[in-house]
């Protein structure tokens, strides 16, 4: 009887201080910088390159585009990459 009352103390308790607790505060770091960077200036796009996967090529073309800022203000930039299977010369 004393477990049926307690019970949903314990859970009102437990749901109270998982709530209580700070925020996640983001990171705006990553150990690769060649895929995301801090920075007010756009970094300059890589040129086209081409690789050769043996029996086809594909050309690859990387692009930096904005993914928001961070809370002081600075733009966040990511990598994007897209692949398209091209003609070996």
């Amino acid at each position: 009887m004393r477990l049926r009352h307690s019970l949903p103390l314990l859970l009102a308790t437990a749901l109270l201080a998982g709530c209580a607790g700070n925020a996640i505060s983001p990171t705006y770091t990553s150990s690769n910088p060649e895929i995301m960077r801090i920075s007010d200036d756009r970094p300059a796009d890589p040129e086209k390159r081409i690789e050769d996967l043996g029996s086809y090529c594909v050309e690859v073309t990387e692009t930096w585009n904005a993914h928001g800022t961070t809370p002081d203000g600075q733009s966040l930039w990511a990598k994007d990459t897209s692949r398209a299977v091209v003609r070996c010369d």
